[in-house]
């Protein structure tokens, strides 16, 4: 199997529970309007894409082949110790059915999606968490968000976790 593999059974990069937005060079933001990828404005006020990701179907990217340089240049921890081999193939795999795993589960304690809400768990649960949307989580849920966070940085984020 490829390591490309890992990517394509991943999504974690494009489906906002590791990052809120992906940052646009200006020279790109016309073509991502092209593929009909709604584009915003970064808290910093420069142009970028939401997560999750319009382009995200299931854990695949549908504009693979056309994605920012942002994403072309992401290398998550985990593909690059999968890359060095410092894990297998299948290892890495089985720490991305892990991450997954930790993300339903906070995901089954969290009060109902609302109108406007983010689509992706763990943006959910930072917005759940605050006073103004009645937080601070119950003390469960809170635990396994933090686990879940503690995984990601782990696994996946590195020194990139405000992307």
């Amino acid at each position: 199997m490829p390591l490309s593999t890992l990517c394509q059974r991943c999504g974690l990069c494009c489906d906002g529970n590791l990052f809120s937005s992906v940052p646009l060079r200006s020279s790109e933001v016309e073509a991502m309007q092209r593929l009909s990828l709604p584009v915003v404005d970064r808290a910093d006020g420069t142009p970028g894409l939401k997560q999750r990701c319009a382009a995200l179907e299931g854990r695949c990217c549908t504009v693979y082949a056309e994605r920012p340089e942002t994403c072309r240049a992401y290398r998550c921890n985990l593909l690059t110790a999968a890359a060095e081999g410092e894990v297998s193939l299948e290892e890495a795999l089985a720490v991305v059915e892990e991450a997954h795993a930790r993300i339903r589960a906070v995901e089954a304690v969290l009060p109902p999606e609302r109108p406007g809400s983010p689509r992706a768990v763990l943006q959910r649960a930072r917005k759940e968490d605050q006073p103004e949307h009645g937080g601070p989580l119950p003390p469960r849920t809170q635990e396994l968000w933090e686990k879940a966070e503690s995984y990601l940085d782990r696994h996946f984020r590195g020194r990139h976790h405000q992307m």
